[in-house]
């Protein structure tokens, strides 16, 4: 929620789902969902400028929508999935 929170504050961001899949190295690594228009990059750097380091997404991916069930509420589990 910290990271999404951050992320939405960023101009380029319009809807934003954070997830954290299982990493061989790392436990879990943090991957952002994200539609908008912001760099991949820049968005990296603005979550490491605001919260610590290791909190920053490993990678961003663009998608057109998150998927939803009825209620609004961001299905997380399918993003995991493989989106």
């Amino acid at each position: 929620g910290e990271i999404e929170t951050v992320l939405l504050g960023h101009p380029g961001v319009d809807e934003v789902a954070v997830v954290g899949p299982p990493d061989e190295d790392l436990g879990q690594r943090i991957v952002a969902y994200v539609v908008g228009s912001a760099d991949p990059d820049e968005l990296i750097n603005y979550v490491a400028q605001q919260l610590s380091v290791h909190k920053r997404p490993r990678e961003v991916r663009f998608v057109e929508s998150l998927p939803r069930n009825a209620l609004g509420k961001v299905l997380k589990k399918q993003l995991l999935a493989g989106g």
